[in-house]
């Protein structure tokens, strides 16, 4: 999306930025802290799942994966507004919703100068937490030596938005140089003029990119739930519900017992049942 020519959040290049509320600051700061979170947990489980089997290394994994969905059902909820607006008006400036006008007017702060550069650094941050998510999904299929369809959707998708993600970075990047308008592959590496032309192709540009990786995001999530039982034993833990549904009998699901108890081989009263009739033979 661009703000060059004019929103709420970014005036005209060399105007004035709105007023910046205490909570304006407050959501830019946890934004960013929730960004550095992410992906310190990131490397803390990249580092840990190099050494012998960790059970926590796989429920911290599990955080970072929700709380990287959660952060990009936020962030995709902005670009389907951007587009909802656009269809509605397709000659009028770029728009954000309230709450993403507050977020970048606190980003701006870093520069009151750069009227978008609060914008830009927004979506970057929204980007960069999608991506953690991502990482990891691959980082909790990681000790698996079987073929799973969540890691191969994930390692897609990591290479997908980190692609995107570097786009975001250059567009922040540009912005932060001086640049009167952000230059990306989004723009046209700014060579389309400010208006309803530039508005059309970086909003739209900006929500296919964010609804394939999205797609990718819910298949990967789709398949690790179906595989969830394989996964898990993979770092010595079991389903203790037996209730979970049916998704157990997912590809590389590991053995149930007749209880449906979980990842690991029979045993216990079954694997006794299961001698019965050798005993018996053995009397006879």
């Amino acid at each position: 999306m661009d703000h060059s020519h004019g929103t709420s959040v970014a005036p005209d290049i060399g105007g004035s930025m709105p007023p910046v509320s205490s909570l304006d600051t407050l959501g830019a700061v946890l934004l960013v802290l929730w960004t550095v979170a992410m992906w310190a947990a990131v490397a803390v489980l990249a580092y840990a799942n190099r050494g012998p089997v960790r059970p926590w290394v796989y429920r911290v994994a599990a955080g970072v994966i929700g709380v990287g969905a959660v952060g990009q059902l936020g962030h995709f909820q902005e670009h389907v507004a951007q587009a909802g607006y656009w269809i509605l008006h397709p000659m009028s400036p770029a728009w954000m919703t309230p709450w993403g006008d507050s977020l970048a007017r606190g980003m701006g702060q870093v520069d009151p100068s750069k009227p978008s550069l609060g914008m830009e650094i927004l979506h970057l941050m929204g980007n960069f937490v999608f991506l953690a998510g991502l990482v990891g999904i691959v980082q909790i299929t990681r000790r698996s030596t079987r073929h799973l369809k969540s890691r191969k959707w994930a390692r897609m998708g990591v290479w997908m938005q980190g692609i995107h993600g570097l786009e975001h970075v250059v567009l922040t990047v540009s912005i932060a140089l001086g640049a009167s308008r952000a230059v990306g592959l989004s723009t046209w590496f700014g060579a389309i003029e400010p208006g309803p032309a530039l508005t059309t192709y970086r909003v739209w540009w900006h929500f296919v990119a964010n609804l394939v990786g999205t797609a990718i995001l819910v298949m990967s999530l789709y398949h690790l739930w179906r595989e969830r039982r394989s996964v898990k034993a993979d770092y010595g833990l079991e389903v203790e519900d037996a209730g979970e549904g049916s998704g157990s009998s997912g590809p590389g699901a590991a053995p149930r017992d007749h209880a449906g108890s979980g990842a690991r081989p029979v045993t216990g009263a079954v694997a006794e049942s299961s001698r019965e009739p050798a005993l018996t033979g053995r009397s006879g």
